[in-house]
Parts: structure tokens; sequence; C-alpha cells
């Protein structure tokens, strides 16, 4: 029979050895008799003589824990950087019970090999059934109550995690067709991770949800009857004491999780193991999907600035930017010729995936832009120009380029200020044409629901008939300080139970409100649009004498756009 948890960790213990556990979630305590972690901390587990609670130590805090927050260390004789300190620090004793471990003779790759196996096999099977119990502990609950739940709501919170939960089943079965239960290190688990790469894509729309599932979750657990709802929930399907929104976390946890396993296994597979070249394989091909995803992230969250900052340009004409794009490469100004007329015009250029928008600056406010047109990228073919005088357009040129249609007569010729800038574009231009490529390969994609609601956030921002400004180019500026819990202050013992809170203040704070003693000028950002609002301190600017100077000369003076 399978040992549990607890008993090898008595085992271990009783043998003199120092044990290790890894934290799977926040353990988050007022009481000083518990020990708080966060997840992924390492804890030395010094006690786990009760099944339920073990005793245990990070650095110099020692305290009780919940078991079932934490998994032991796959290869406990491997001395970490903590042991390695305390040894240089000058304690034996730490180091005696790792030096009896290793003189048990279970130090061979073979031996350390299994337990990684082992470890995979578990915690996949450990993870079925977290899925499971999401699926029909909470979602299968919640599509109940209609009365409490709207089919919108339940995918802003789930997500595509029922997706997920069948995957998963399928790829454990691969698993376990490849798991060898005589000889756990003869198993060749690699290709199954090759075979299934691109299934677990799907990870990237449940990772893009999963601050919207948040934020939903953060709105509806305020109301008493949702908390007891999601409360009863979870002990009906008999779960661990977590909250929802940490059930949900898991699964972003899990895809990060699968690299560092397979680096682990790799690590103690032979070169002439069978499975080497496979696992090789599988821990690159794992940390191009993470790589992928997080890619996928950003560029979603692209999308709202894109459109933020077509609401932003006058007179806009055609079909939204989002409707062909969802990464600007490149900007800048340049001369631009176009046929028959040849004339020059100095235009501002926005290069995106697909397409290129030029814009017109405003004579007096030069942070306005005006929408002249846009170019389809797909159907152009790059020229590089010599200086000189050009045949088509009839005109002596310098730093210059062409874009030529490949379906019409249509050509553009362009000029910059210097050779660096052309060299520049040029680049640009070919960082276009392979993020093209790279989406097709991949299948990136943006949903017309993510396009739609893009712009209608863009839009409600920039109600009609108020003036709206090109922000991309002039935004507040915004000074980061760390938050401040003011309800934890003289009180004893109390720690936060989060770091790294931002608070956000511009510099239309009242006076006397910014804190003391704090550089000033300590990191500068943009303001996202998404602060919650009771994070944002906002007041009325300081107010100069207006000046009558431009509307003076602006009545004498007929300016033309």
């Amino acid at each position: 029979a399978q040992l549990s948890s607890a008993d090898v960790g008595i085992q271990l213990i009783s043998d003199g050895s120092v044990v290790y556990a890894e934290a799977l979630w926040d353990h988050v305590t007022m009481d000083d008799q518990e020990l708080g972690f966060k997840a992924g901390d390492v804890i030395e587990v010094v006690d786990a003589t009760n099944k339920e609670w073990w005793w245990g130590r990070i650095l110099d805090s020692e305290g009780w824990f919940p078991a079932s927050f934490v998994r032991l260390w796959v290869n406990q004789d491997e001395p970490t950087d903590d042991y390695i300190t305390k040894i240089e620090d000058g304690k034996p004793e730490a180091a005696s019970g790792a030096t009896r471990r290793h003189g048990a003779g279970q130090t061979n790759k073979d031996q350390m090999r299994t337990n990684v196996i082992n470890e995979i096999m578990s915690t996949e099977k450990d993870y079925i059934k977290h899925l499971k119990d999401i699926c029909e502990g909470y979602v299968k609950q919640c599509r109940k109550r209609t009365d409490m739940f709207t089919e919108e709501q339940l995918r802003t919170i789930f997500g595509n995690i029922e997706d997920i939960y069948r995957f998963q089943k399928k790829f454990l079965k691969a698993l376990e067709k490849k798991f060898s239960k005589e000889h756990p290190h003869l198993s060749e688990i690699g290709s199954c991770f090759l075979e299934h790469q691109t299934d677990f894509q799907i990870y990237s729309e449940y990772c893009n949800n999963h601050p919207n599932a948040c934020l939903e979750l953060s709105n509806l657990t305020k109301v008493n009857r949702y908390m007891y709802f999601f409360e009863a929930c979870r002990l009906l399907q008999k779960m661990i004491d977590i909250s929802l929104d940490g059930f949900l976390l898991t699964p972003v946890q899990k895809i990060c999780k699968y690299p560092l396993q397979l680096a682990e296994l790799l690590k103690y597979t032979n070169p002439q193991h069978r499975d080497y070249k496979d696992v090789e394989a599988a821990l690159n091909a794992m940390k191009n999907v993470a790589k992928l995803i997080n890619e996928r992230k950003r560029r979603l969250e692209n999308i709202d600035k894109i459109a933020q900052w077509q609401s932003s340009i006058e007179d806009w004409e055609g079909e939204d930017v989002l409707s062909k794009s969802s990464e600007l490469i490149h900007s800048g100004e340049l001369s631009k010729f176009s046929q028959p007329q040849a004339k020059s015009q100095q235009r501002m250029f926005f290069l995106f995936d697909h397409q290129m928008v030029f814009c017109k600056k405003d004579l007096l406010r030069r942070d306005i832009l005006y929408y002249k047109g846009r170019i389809d990228m797909d159907t152009m073919d790059l020229v590089d120009v010599e200086d000189g005088k050009d045949k088509d357009f009839g005109v002596s040129v310098k730093n210059a380029f062409k874009l030529r249609s490949r379906v019409s007569d249509e050509v553009h010729l362009f000029c910059t200020k210097k050779p660096e800038q052309k060299q520049r574009w040029i680049r640009a231009f070919e960082d276009e044409r392979q993020q093209v490529q790279q989406d097709r390969e991949t299948g990136f994609a943006i949903t017309e629901v993510q396009k739609k609601q893009a712009m209608l956030n863009a839009n409600k921002s920039h109600p009609a008939g108020k003036p709206k400004g090109n922000e991309s180019f002039k935004l507040p500026t915004v000074y980061l300080f760390r938050q401040i819990d003011f309800s934890t202050i003289n009180k004893k013992r109390r720690k936060p139970s989060s770091l790294g809170t931002l608070l956000y203040l511009t510099l239309d704070s009242p006076p006397g409100f910014l804190p003391q003693n704090i550089p000033l000028r300590e990191k500068i950002l943009l303001l996202p649009k998404i602060v919650p609002q009771q994070q944002v301190f906002i007041l009325a600017e300081p107010k100069r004498k207006p000046s009558n100077f431009w509307h003076n000369i602006g009545r004498l003076t007929p300016f033309k756009k």
C-alpha cells in the first residue's frame, strides 16, 4: 500500500532527515501559533505526527499549518539553498539528516527518476479531481440557479474550465498508457507532452480571462447571498477550506508547473534512456506553450489600448483597426508621396499587423490627429529606394522606400529625415510580416466579442459631443507609491496580507495628502483605465488665469485643417 504524505513525512523525520515541502496555496493567518506562507514557498517540516496539521519552519518563523496546503518535495535528499546557508552558518544539525539520507543508497538516477515520474502521475490525478470538484461542485450548481447567475456571468467566472477538464482527462489516460507500474523509471512519458502540445493552448483563453473572473467574483461575494452560496457548494463537494477564487487559480499555476516538472525529469534521465530526447523536446514545447500564453495575454491587453487610440482620432472613417489588427508594430512621422500628384505630405504613420494607418496633426494642437487613410499591408511589397531622383514620381529623394501593391497600380513613396530612421522602418515592415505569419501558424485570433467590448469601453471613455485629444501622446503624469493599510497601524503582530499592492496618486492630489519623506519622482507610470476607482484620488488641477490669446487670434485668422 502506498504511504500517505504524513506517513512519509513521519518516517523521514524519524530517520533524522530534513524534510521540505512546497506550499500549494497561500496560508494567511492571524494566529500567532500558525505559520503563514504563500504558494511556492519552501517549508521545513519539523513535525508531521498530526495528519491534519504539521509544524514547520520558514527562516526564523515557526508554527502550525494545514498539511493539505503543501506537498512534500519529490527528492528530499537534495539540499536547498537555505540548507547550504545553514551549514555555512555553522548549524550542522541540518546537514546530519541529509548525510544519512545520502548514505541510504537512494541517490541513484533511477530512483530519482522514479520519484519524479510518480510525482507527475500523482499530481496529475490530484489535478483531475480538483477540476472535477470545480465543474461538478460549482459550475453545475451555479447553472441550476438561473435566478442568481446569467450565462454571461458563468462564462466570465469559469471561462473554459470544462474544456480544460475534458482535455486533462484525455491527457491523463495517455500518461497512464506510457507509465510502467513495475518500473516507473522506465516510463516514457515525454511523447505524451509532444502529442498534446497544441491542445495545451486552450489554457491561453483561461489565463486571459482569469483577471475578469476575479473581478466578477469580488463583486458578487460582497453580497452575502452569493458568499453563502459559494460556501455551500464547497461544503457539499467536500473541498478543502479555500475560497472559489483560490480554486480557480489552480489551472494558471498548473500550466506554469509543467516546464518545472519536465526540467526535473530531464535532470534525472540518462542521455541513453529511450525517453531522453522526447523529454528534452517536451520541455522546450511546454516552455513555448507558456511563452505563447504570456504573449497572447499581452496581445489581448493591447487591444484595449488600440481601441482607446482609435477613439482619440478625429474624423475616423471605415472599419475599426481591431477588425484586422491586434498589435502596433511601429509608429513615426514620414514624408509621403502618392501618385499622381507626387506632392509631399507630412503624416503620422502607425504600422499595425495587416495595415498601416496615417493621420494628419492639427495645426494648433499637435496632440490631436485627424484620420487620413490606411494601406493594406497584405497586398504590399517593400522596395528599398536609393538616394537621388525617383523614376516613378520624378522627384529627388533621400532616405526613401516604397510600398508597391501586388494587385493594382498603387504605389506609395516615403522619406525619413535620417538614414537610421529608414532602417528602423524597414525592420518594422519585416517584423509585421513575421507577426502575421506567426499568428497564422499559432492560430491566434481575437474574437468578435473581445473586439466589440474593447471598442465599447473606449467609446465610454469618450462620450459623444465632448472634446477628445490624442491621449496616446498626452497623458497625465502619475506617481507610484506603496499602499498603506491604515487599519493595521498600531496593531501588534499583524502583517499585511498581500505585498506589492500599489496606490496611484496624481499630481492633482490635495495639499498635504502626499506621503511624507517619499521622493516624488520615485517612478513614473501611465495610469491604467482599469484601476479601481477607490484606489485613484483625483482633485481639480490648480487653475491658471485663462489666456485670450488663441481665442482672439482664432477670430482673426482662418486656419484650415
